[in-house]
């Protein structure tokens, strides 16, 4: 039976080589985990129950490809280089050979020990109280940390669910999929991360071609949430739902409030606690995790937490609740708002710059130094196409670039919906890339369409201001190379060295709106994709 929702959907007894499927573990956004036993002779090291994680590597087109190739390659790599008692073991990789299943054909497929469950299983089991032996666990989480970062790593997505339980009680850490490899203090990663466990830094950090900066510090960050969590059955932050939680987040790093760490924490571990959630992370960068280590191995083997059966609720503050402010529905990890989240802080422009109004109060004609406002360009999305197009200083990205793109992908559809090719909306976004391009405090979650054109087209615009300087080498014109890429994948147009054949038909009902849509007598820097005139 088929687990319905899943990522990767794989038949109960479904055959890969030696293994065959027993049930389903776990699924993410991306990938899917299932429990399978040994059906034929094997290696003697293997054990003959795995965890076999299936990653769609075959069955995705080239946009989502191009993602998820990344995040499985960062997995592969850590595997490859790494090995140790807190890291789930890597004991073989396979790759599905099977056309009667488009859905698996082409899949990359992990065989990993198979754990008994995670720490988000001990966290559900215990409700609102602590979770009994919490000491023991952070310490062996610890362990894992600091071994990362010994070795020049930084795991990028630290939460319960990825801090696996084995047969024996012991903690491995897992998911990998963010891990990046440090050059120097930092590392780089994509846009995403779970909003409960992501520093304040996170979502300040200019989005380039390569991902965002991360530094060991952030593993710190996570380890902290974790720790209050595991030892009070609740989260250091005010809050019923993770958006809030992370607006409260959000005015901690901005120095308006306070943790509110629950008084039942021992004074050690409080300290340990507000030391991993220093909200800079060059002050959090004096606990290394070997320090950590240190003191948290001290306070599993001398002063044990014991777990409390009452319920978080029901608990005295000793501090002052965080106040979180009724905002809109755009609440951000910091306070940086839709039209610069992930964009570099040298790149964002003001609103005035932006022309970031209310619609309907300028008149058509003040648009007319971004495009043709006498062209097909629906007027209800001027407001969103400047943003989009302004976002950055590249060439190629530009407002009529930008409308241009949306007249080739949907004719200004925002009702678009194509589920053989899963793109939707005025972009045809599919729902696991687009989730890499919405604002910060929103990615931590795969958008399920209809996607409205508020946030369509602002991703529109993240997406060209990252790829556009991995494509400032490759000849021809840069907005239909970027717009070639925006239908493929950045890394399609490189290898190409301009825009492949099987594009061109794309790339000219691009090109022929773009005529029709620049200005009548466009600036050179507006029409290069630097900043428009004000």
């Amino acid at each position: 039976m088929e687990p319905a929702g899943w990522a990767v959907r794989v038949p109960t007894g479904y055959t890969l080589g030696a293994w065959k499927i027993c049930s389903g573990i776990a699924t993410g956004g991306w990938s899917s985990v299932y429990e399978a036993r040994r059906t034929a002779q094997g290696r003697d090291d293997v054990p003959d129950r795995v965890a076999l994680k299936f990653i769609p590597t075959g069955t995705l087109n080239r946009r989502q490809l191009g993602h998820l190739a990344d995040m499985t390659h960062r997995e592969m790599r850590l595997y490859e280089r790494l090995e140790h008692p807190r890291l789930i073991r890597l004991f073989d990789t396979l790759t599905v050979d099977d056309p009667a299943h488009p859905g698996l054909d082409g899949a990359a497929v992990l065989v990993m020990e198979l754990a008994s469950g995670s720490l988000a299983d001990l966290r559900r089991e215990h409700g609102a109280g602590a979770v009994p032996d919490a000491p023991r666990l952070l310490a062996e989480v610890c362990e894992g940390i600091a071994h990362l970062h010994a070795e020049g790593w930084v795991h990028g997505d630290l939460k319960p669910s990825n801090i696996l339980i084995m047969a024996d009680g012991s903690v491995r850490l897992a998911d990998f999929g963010l891990a990046a490899e440090l050059e120097g203090t930092h590392g780089y990663l994509p846009p995403l991360g779970s909003s409960d466990y992501v520093p304040p830094e996170r979502w300040t950090e200019p989005l380039g071609q390569r991902g965002m900066p991360v530094r060991t510090t952030a593993d710190i960050w996570a380890f902290g949430v974790i720790a209050h969590q595991m030892l009070t059955g609740s989260f250091p932050f005010a809050g019923t739902t993770a958006r809030g939680r992370a607006a409260a987040a959000a005015e901690y790093a901005g120095g308006k409030a306070t943790p509110a760490l629950d008084p039942s924490l021992p004074a050690e571990w409080r300290e340990v606690i507000a030391d991993c959630l220093t909200p800079r992370h060059a002050d959090r960068r004096e606990h290394s995790a070997e320090r950590l280590l240190a003191r948290v191995r001290e306070l599993a083997a001398d002063r044990p937490v014991a777990a409390s059966r009452t319920p978080a609720a029901s608990r005295p503050r000793a501090l002052a609740r965080l106040v979180v402010p009724v905002v809109a529905a755009g609440i951000v990890l910091l306070p940086v708002h839709g039209d610069g989240a992930g964009i570099p802080r040298q790149e964002r422009r003001t609103s005035a710059q932006q022309g970031d109004i209310r619609q309907g109060e300028r008149p058509a004609s003040a648009y007319s130094k971004w495009f043709r406002t006498d062209a097909d360009i629906p007027r209800r999305y001027y407001d969103l196409i400047v943003q989009a197009g302004t976002m950055c200083h590249e060439a190629g990205v530009y407002p009529a670039s930008v409308a241009a793109i949306l007249k080739a992908e949907s004719g200004f559809d925002p009702r678009l919906s194509d589920p053989v090719k899963n793109e939707y909306g005025i972009a045809r976004w599919s729902p696991e890339v687009l989730q890499l391009y919405l604002p910060p405090g929103r990615r931590s979650v795969v958008p399920k369409p209809p996607f409205t054109p508020e946030d369509s087209i602002p991703a529109l615009g993240r997406y060209l201001c990252r790829f556009a300087p991995a494509l400032e080498a490759v000849p021809g014109d840069p907005a239909l190379n970027l717009a070639a890429s925006y239908r493929t994948a950045d890394y399609v147009i490189r290898q190409e060295h301009g825009i492949p054949e099987r594009l061109r038909p794309y790339a000219e009902r691009v090109r022929r709106a773009l005529s029709r849509y620049r200005p009548a007598a466009p600036s050179p820097v507006a029409s290069a994709g630097e900043r428009p005139p004000d």
